[in-house]
């Protein structure tokens, strides 16, 4: 069973970088489903790392593109690093526990969400940008 099942199917925006990065985040949780211990700690910190990235990316896009709900966007993922940056320094000490709770509980509905949502919204305003520049 995976954690963030069918990226494909659910969450596909049609802007296959962000696709893309969807696909690579779901593959990093899912992967941390049934890793052991040390394994764990390990996929915590590249999940962290490709989160960082994603949302740093998604984030110059939102500015480059003059995106109109870029502070709410932001916000969403600023309590997302957040949680992750507490986590990662339980894993760093060896707790894992919350973090894969966190990962089971919480990550799914809320990539759910922020991909429906959010994402889906960022993605419209960039197509229509796209558009609108091939036009001028």
């Amino acid at each position: 069973m995976s954690l963030i099942a069918e990226v494909d199917r659910h969450y596909r925006l049609g802007v296959e970088d962000m696709d893309q990065v969807h696909r690579e985040f779901a593959d990093l949780v899912n992967a941390l489903e049934q890793a052991d211990k040390p394994a764990f700690a390990a996929g915590f910190g590249r999940l962290l790392a490709h989160t960082e990235a994603h949302f740093a990316a998604e984030e110059a896009r939102m500015a480059a593109s003059a995106f109109p709900a870029t502070a709410e966007h932001r916000a969403d993922h600023q309590r997302v690093l957040g949680d992750l940056h507490r986590f990662a320094r339980q894993v760093a000490r060896g707790r894992t526990a919350m973090a894969r709770a966190y990962l089971r509980e919480q990550i799914p509905a809320w990539f759910s969400l922020h991909a429906t949502t959010m994402d889906s919204a960022l993605a419209a305003h960039l197509k229509a940008t796209r558009s609108r520049d091939a036009e001028a």
